[in-house]
């Protein structure tokens, strides 16, 4: 199945950022206020939101096309950059009325201290030229994803889906906020445990969470529902099937951007033929891999072969 990884054709729309990590040294406390003082001693910088679930396919051998809005900045650029090395193909919308999103941490004994946020919603107009550049890409791609950071990049996400499933391509959406009817129709949706409890409400048990989660299913119109459910592992709602998947007993480093590499690994085993149990298996391994590691990070063909 891994060998065909490198035939798939994927369509990643949606919230790009950049990553930004500040590492340094911490030894004393601020004499201005009760805080840290951080040295800074090296800086990196990675592709975050759509861009690294993009990024995650890539890793794995799929062929990665990438559409998103960015501002007419340094990071815009900076984005440019990474997306060209890590075989991307991108289409980024610039919009000179933006900054791109950035996301800053700051990294002292190798624990986060401190995250900066900078980000501006899109413009309807650059938005509107992203649907029409969409409408084009994707009768020739094999399965699309729509990554919602609810930063305002997928404000016509129901159009996306309605086109996307008419050129007869799954539609796989890692969903954002409390509204999902707009994500009707899509092939199946990925919350987080937090995430679907914003929407249906809490449970105490197996069986209230297999009721709400099938019930929404049916009401989306879905094929099926997978719920990353952190170290309770992930749960697959299929047809009124539940299949479960446990969390791999592995050191949890870091969470951010493990989302993204589930969607991703989910998508290109889909398309390169896998059933729903095989393909939730996979991802479950590759999300296990991938919180072993520092910040967004991926998961390459080659680590996912050595545990599998």
């Amino acid at each position: 199945m891994l060998s065909k990884l490198a035939q798939v054709r994927l369509l990643v729309v949606g919230d790009i950022m950049l990553d930004r990590y500040w590492f340094g040294e911490v030894n004393r406390i601020s004499p201005e206020a009760p805080v840290p003082v951080v040295k800074v001693e090296r800086t990196d910088e990675r592709l975050g939101g759509a861009a690294n679930v993009a990024r995650n396919a890539a890793a794995l051998g799929a062929a990665a096309s990438l559409l998103s809005v960015v501002g007419n900045d340094e990071a815009g650029r900076a984005l440019h950059r990474l997306l060209a090395e890590g075989g991307i193909e991108a289409s980024l919308q610039i919009d000179a009325d933006i900054d791109t999103t950035v996301k800053l941490r700051v990294i002292g004994r190798q624990q986060q201290l401190l995250r900066i946020d900078f980000e501006t919603t899109p413009s309807h107009e650059i938005l509107q030229a992203k649907l029409a550049d969409f409408e084009q890409r994707v009768v020739n791609c094999d399965i699309v994803i729509l990554s919602d950071y609810g930063k305002g990049g997928l404000l016509h996400i129901a159009e996306l889906i309605r086109l996307a499933r008419a050129a007869g391509k799954p539609v796989l959406v890692d969903p954002k906020g409390e509204d999902y009817e707009r994500y009707a129709g899509a092939t199946v949706i990925t919350p987080n445990r937090s995430e679907l409890r914003e929407v249906v409400g809490r449970w105490s048990s197996e069986e209230e969470l297999n009721c709400k989660a099938e019930t929404l299913r049916k009401q989306l119109g879905l094929e099926a529902l997978l719920v990353t459910r952190s170290e309770e592992g992930m749960t697959l709602f299929q047809g009124g099937a539940v299949h479960h998947q446990a969390a791999q007993a592995r050191e949890v480093y870091d969470v951010s951007g493990a989302g993204d590499t589930v969607i991703a690994t989910l998508a290109v085993m889909r398309a390169a033929g896998a059933d729903w149990e095989e393909a939730v298996r996979v991802a479950n391994l590759a999300a296990g891999i991938v919180v072993g590691k520092l910040g967004t990070a991926v998961v390459s063909r080659g680590e996912l072969q050595a545990v599998l």
